[in-house]
């Protein structure tokens, strides 16, 4: 949760909408949505709204990713995103969550709502018993595959303005994990990526979407 409030109070003052993509949703046009819900939620005209989609191929550049991190730049369309971070990956069999929340209602503790993004991949991956675990210098959640060997499961993107966040979080469910070969995933080089299917747990987006909505509530309320 964020720090300064229970699950209990945070659930009485704050029940998030919930939306599921039945398709895959261009890019631009989910920015674009973003932009307009957070101007709705700052004006007070509408809900916090917890948005899961699934993107075509395409490769996105946080405000501090670099040229020379983009290994192949003709494969797949590069956006400029706004979000904190460096090249990410977004495609089929990737859930990505945007999360437009008021944090000026929830304790407006940026580092305190990145460490609860966090707790919230770490929470669901754990309900298919996957131990996702943090990384001191690394943001994301990795998971542990033994003899020095670590690979990233989820990554973390955020923006902020005027206190009520957007963009948010991205699990590997079953994506074609060849595809993160274009780029240097979050400016990493020297550790993998993987999936939960590449783990040997085949599930359905449905469940993962389930497990998020549950875990979520855990945390954030709602």
């Amino acid at each position: 949760m964020l720090h300064g409030s229970t699950s209990t109070e945070a659930a009485g003052r704050h029940l998030p909408e919930w939306e599921v993509a039945d398709e895959l949703v261009a890019y631009e046009a989910a920015v674009a949505r973003m932009e307009a819900r957070v101007a709705a939620i700052r004006a007070g005209e509408a809900s916090e709204l917890v948005w899961l989609v699934e993107h075509p191929p395409l490769y996105t550049a946080g405000t501090s990713a670099s040229d020379e991190e983009l290994l192949t730049p003709g494969r797949f369309p590069v956006y400029r995103a706004g979000r904190g971070g460096k090249h990410t990956y977004h495609g089929p069999g990737q859930r990505v969550g945007y999360v437009m929340l008021d944090l000026r209602a929830r304790g407006a503790d940026v580092r305190g709502y990145v460490h609860d993004l966090e707790e919230w991949m770490i929470r669901t991956l754990d309900r298919f018993n996957v131990r996702g675990e943090r990384r001191e210098g690394r943001v994301g959640i990795w998971v542990d595959r033994g003899g020095g060997r670590e690979e990233k499961i989820g990554a973390i993107g955020v923006r902020i303005r005027h206190w009520v966040s957007f963009h948010g979080i991205a699990l590997n469910v079953d994506p074609d994990l060849s595809h993160f070969g274009g780029i240097v995933p979050c400016g990493i080089a020297e550790h993998g990526v993987t999936s939960l299917t590449a783990l040997g747990i085949p599930v359905s987006m449905a469940e993962v979407d389930a497990a998020l909505k549950a875990s979520f509530a855990e945390i954030f309320g709602g």
